[in-house]
C-alpha cells in the first residue's frame, strides 16, 4: 500500500506508551510478533508520550519525549514497521508545571508570560461581582453560557509572589493537596501572540517526531469571549481552527478536531463540511444499541449519512475515554429541536443496562454544581457488552466495515475487563481508570492463544489489507435485524453479512483473485 492508501484504508492501534508492557518498546516488540504482521498501519500513541502529569498525559508540561517510557529508537523501529503515528495537541491548556506558569509563578506581573495564560478576574472585569473569596462572579446572563466541565466555577487560584492568591481560568483537572501543593491544567490565552508562536514550534516538534495526523483536543474550548459560549462559539472558534490548519498544512498534518455534541446540533456535520476530519463518537452507542436490541435502524441511518455527506471520519469502539452518551442526543437550536440518532428513553435504558454491568457515569454541571446533563458512561467496551465474546466480536465486524479508519483500543484487543480497583485508587473522578488496565506481556502472550484475539486480528488485518476498502461501500436491504455492508473496489470485494438475534456473521473477501468466506 502506498502512504496515502495507508492513512485512507488502515487500522489505527490506540495505547498508551505503556499499555502494552511498561514502555513503548514492549508495544512494539508485540507488533513485531507474527500474529501482527499487516494488522496495523497507525498507531494513535497517547500524550504520556510527552512530559505531563495529570490526567494521564493530557496536562501537558512541555512537548519533548518522555524519557521514562519512550526512545527515539522506538520511533525509528514504529517508521520500519510502516506505521504512521497520530500525536495530539492540547490546544486549550498546559499543566501548571509548564516552564510557562512556572515563570508566571516566580516573576508574578513581571513574567513575559503574564499574559499566557487567563486570569479569570481580569478576563471578567466589569461584568460581573467580587464574591467573599475574592473572585469575581460573572454576570448571570454570561455565566449561564457557560459550558462546564466539573461543578463550579472553572478557576484554579494559585499563590504569588506578593503572598497573594489570584484565580486562573481552569476548565479541565485539577488536584490540590492538604499540603497546598497542586495540579492543574490551565487554560491557556489565544489571544497572546506567544501561544500562537508556541503552537507553530510544536507542530514542527511533532513532525519531527513523525506525527501524520493531529488530534486537536479540547480545540472548542479554546475561544473565549464574553457574552459567548466558552464551548464553540462563532465565528472565533472557526478562526482558530483555520489558524491551526494553516499550521498543520505547513508541516504536511492531517488534523482531526475532538468535538463532543448531541447530534442534533448539527456541529459535526458543520465541521465535515469545512473539510476536517471528524471523530465518530456516535458510534460505539449505536453498535451497543444495535447489538443489544438486534434492532440496525439507528445504525444504519448513521452510516447513510456518512456515505451521503461524504464525511471523512476515524472510529473507535473503546478508547482512552468513556463511552459517549451525550453525543446520541437531540437538541434544540435556535428554537427548532433536532432529533437525535437514538430518543432520550433509548439512550437512558442503554445507559442502565452498561452501569448494571458495572460502568461508570460522568456527567456535566452548571456553575453552582447541578447536574445539567450525562455525559458519557465509563466502562470497558468488552464489560459493557455484559463481557461476551460473541458480541464484542461482532461489535468489532460492524466497526470494521464502517467507512472511515478504524482505530482500536488495545484492551478491546484483549477483551478487558472494568478494573474496579484501578478506580478505587484513583479516587475521585478516577472513573477513567476503568478501562486502561496495563497489560503485562505475559498477559500479552496468553491472549494470542484465544480465539477472541485471534478472531479480531484476523478481521483487523482483512480491513488493513484489503483494497475492497479503498473503493465504494454498499447497504444491502435488509430486515432490521440483519447487517449486510459491501465494499467493492474493481475486482476486488469484502462483504459482511451478520444476524444481530443469533449474533452469527459470515465475511466473503477477495484473496489473490480467490473468493474467501470466514463463518463466526
Amino acid at each position: 500500500m502506498t502512504k496515502n492508501s495507508i492513512i485512507g484504508n488502515g487500522v489505527m492501534l490506540n495505547a498508551y506508551p505503556d499499555s502494552i508492557g511498561e514502555k513503548l518498546s514492549d508495544t512494539i516488540r508485540m507488533l513485531k510478533k507474527p500474529e501482527f504482521i499487516d494488522v496495523f498501519s497507525l498507531f494513535y500513541v497517547l500524550p504520556t508520550f510527552f512530559n505531563s502529569d495529570l490526567d494521564r498525559g493530557f496536562s501537558i508540561i512541555d512537548y519533548n519525549i518522555n524519557e521514562d517510557l519512550v526512545s527515539k529508537s522506538d520511533l525509528e523501529a514504529l517508521e520500519k514497521l510502516n506505521i504512521q503515528l497520530k500525536f495530539d495537541i492540547v490546544l486549550n491548556h498546559l499543566s501548571v508545571a509548564s516552564p510557562q506558569f512556572k515563570d508566571l509563578l516566580e516573576k508574578g506581573d513581571q513574567s513575559k508570560y503574564k499574559d499566557f495564560f487567563i486570569n479569570w478576574n481580569s478576563f471578567w472585569e466589569g461584568n460581573g461581582i467580587i464574591g467573599d473569596n475574592g473572585v469575581i462572579i460573572p454576570k448571570k446572563e454570561f455565566l449561564d453560557k457557560l459550558f462546564m466541565r466539573k461543578s463550579g466555577l472553572p478557576i484554579l487560584k494559585v499563590p504569588f509572589p506578593d503572598g497573594t492568591e489570584k484565580p486562573y481560568w481552569n476548565t479541565f483537572y485539577q488536584k490540590v493537596n492538604l499540603d497546598k501543593s497542586f495540579l492543574g491544567q490551565m487554560d491557556v490565552n489565544a489571544k497572546s501572540q506567544m501561544v500562537w508562536d508556541f503552537y507553530d514550534e510544536t507542530l514542527s516538534n511533532l513532525k519531527d517526531f513523525g506525527c501524520k495526523i493531529l488530534r486537536l483536543d479540547a480545540f472548542a474550548y479554546l475561544h473565549k469571549e464574553i457574552g459567548q459560549s466558552n464551548f464553540f462559539n462563532k465565528p472565533g472558534t472557526w478562526d482558530y481552527l483555520e489558524r491551526i490548519n494553516t499550521m498543520a498544512k505547513k508541516n504536511d498534518l492531517l488534523l482531526l478536531p475532538e468535538i463532543h455534541a448531541e447530534y442534533g446540533s448539527g456541529l459535526h456535520k458543520e465541521v465535515a463540511q469545512q473539510g476536517y476530519c471528524i471523530y465518530d463518537f456516535f458510534l460505539p452507542g449505536l453498535i451497543l444499541y444495535t447489538i443489544e436490541n438486534a434492532d440496525n435502524k439507528a445504525l444504519l441511518k448513521w452510516i447513510t449519512e456518512i456515505i451521503e455527506n461524504n464525511y471523512k471520519t476515524v472510529n473507535m469502539l473503546g478508547c482512552h475515554d468513556g463511552i459517549p452518551v451525550l453525543d446520541l442526543k437531540g437538541k434544540e437550536v435556535n428554537g427548532v429541536y433536532h432529533e437525535g440518532l437514538l430518543k432520550n428513553e433509548e439512550i437512558e435504558t442503554l445507559m442502565d443496562t452498561i452501569i448494571a454491568r458495572g460502568g461508570k457515569v460522568k456527567n456535566l454541571y452548571d456553575a453552582s454544581g447541578k447536574r445539567v446533563s450525562y455525559y458519557q458512561i465509563n466502562a470497558t467496551y468488552f464489560s459493557a457488552l455484559g463481557e461476551d465474546e460473541t458480541k464484542l466480536l461482532l461489535a468489532r465486524a460492524i466497526q470494521l466495515f464502517m467507512p472511515g479508519i478504524p482505530q482500536v483500543w488495545y484492551l478491546d484487543l484483549f477483551a478487558g475487563k472494568n478494573d474496579y480497583d484501578a478506580v478505587k485508587k484513583a479516587g475521585d473522578g478516577g472513573h477513567k481508570e476503568i478501562n486502561r488496565t496495563t497489560v503485562a506481556l505475559n498477559k500479552m502472550e496468553e491472549g494470542l492463544k484465544t480465539d477472541i484475539v485471534l478472531n479480531q486480528l484476523q478481521l483487523i488485518k482483512l480491513r488493513n489489507t484489503s483494497k475492497a476498502f479503498l473503493g465504494t461501500i454498499h447497504i444491502n436491504e435488509t430486515s432490521s435485524d440483519v447487517i449486510d455492508i459491501k465494499w467493492v473496489n474493481n475486482y476486488d470485494l469484502a462483504h459482511l453479512r451478520a444476524h444481530l438475534k443469533t449474533l452469527d456473521f459470515s465475511i466473503t473477501y477477495t484473496c489473490s483473485g480467490e473468493t474467501k468466506t470466514m463463518n463466526f
